[in-house]
């Protein structure tokens, strides 16, 4: 069954049936979603993170049918998400971090600098099979996608900022001990998808997985342990934060869809750093987070996610009080 819906969602229509899609912004009318209570003791730790609004605002809910899964809707303020929009077009594919760009087709330029050579384009044509090629890229340990496998020695930095962030929202989901230390980021232009598969690579898979999205809409499915079993479909929108944990951790999942949908506001924040001004500038990018807010600086980042989405994936590798794989 769950190829079946799958392939119902990937068909090339206009407008796509929704009516059995999720959507959290309106949970509660669906008896398949629950609201979920929040650890609000991290609130102080919450304001120290640029880019998040309080934690008394969010909205977190959880499935009955999928124990586990867990969505937050969108706890970013406006410039919370373009600033991590901005880091994951402009900084996370640059080197030591692994790019999916084929060296075939691309020169070193290009693979160790996209977002840059991709504005130096000068042939629409040029830009748009640029753009598009970039699929993913990984950092922390990389992931051999012959092997199935992580290796001690495939290894790059992970972002403090982004692992800050992630401890924040595992912390406040209860889980304390949960060390950042895989990503990916996968970019998905209007009209690709992610076939349905289980993350099972990690020794560690009792710690949940995190999924950001930024930009355009997408439907997720999240099915069970068997391509069997029925999958129930998602609608994940710009900020929204996607927990899979418990059960759910190893359940076979997809996104079959991205819906152009998602309004871009491109008002001008450089005169004002919204609710995000009371936070710990230094956690972050400092200059990058006064600059999105600037809408000239802002532009290329903005056309780039009309018509894509971006997602951040995070997980723990090793086990707890483990130091290396082997």
């Amino acid at each position: 069954m769950f190829k079946l819906i799958f392939k119902q969602y990937k068909a090339k229509s206009s407008s796509p049936d929704l009516n059995d899609v999720l959507n959290f912004d309106d949970p509660l009318r669906n008896d398949r979603i629950t609201a979920h209570r929040l650890n609000t003791c991290h609130e102080e730790n919450i304001r120290s993170i640029p880019g998040l609004k309080s934690s008394s605002t969010w909205q977190c809910y959880e499935l009955r049918d999928h124990p586990g899964i867990l969505v937050i809707r969108n706890p970013f303020t406006e410039r919370g998400l373009r600033y991590w929009i901005a880091r994951c077009l402009r900084d996370y594919p640059r080197p030591p971090n692994i790019v999916n760009l084929n060296e075939r087709l691309f020169d070193e330029t290009v693979r160790s600098d996209w977002w840059k050579q991709l504005h130096r384009c000068q042939h629409k044509d040029d830009f748009q099979r640029t753009k598009v090629a970039m699929r993913w890229t990984t950092f922390g340990y990389h992931h051999d996608w012959d092997t199935k496998h992580y290796d001690d020695h495939m290894h790059s930095p992970f972002p403090e900022d982004l692992s800050l962030l992630c401890r924040l929202f595992s912390s406040t989901m209860g889980y304390e001990d949960f060390k950042p230390e895989a990503a990916i980021v996968n970019y998905y232009p209007v009209g690709s998808s992610l076939s349905g598969h289980v993350d099972y690579s990690e020794p560690n898979q009792s710690a949940p997985l995190f999924s950001f999205s930024f930009g355009q809409s997408a439907i997720f499915l999240i099915g069970g342990r068997s391509l069997e079993e029925t999958p129930t479909a998602l609608l994940l929108q710009s900020g929204d934060v996607l927990i899979m944990s418990g059960e759910s951790r190893l359940c076979y999942h997809a996104v079959p869809r991205i819906l152009k949908d998602h309004k871009t506001v491109n008002c001008d924040l450089s005169k004002e750093f919204d609710d995000s001004c009371g936070g710990d500038l230094n956690a972050l990018d400092m200059d990058l987070f006064e600059h999105v807010g600037n809408l000239s600086f802002w532009q290329p980042f903005s056309d780039y996610i009309v018509d894509s989405r971006i997602n951040i994936n995070v997980r723990q590798v090793l086990k707890p009080g483990q130091l290396l794989l082997n």
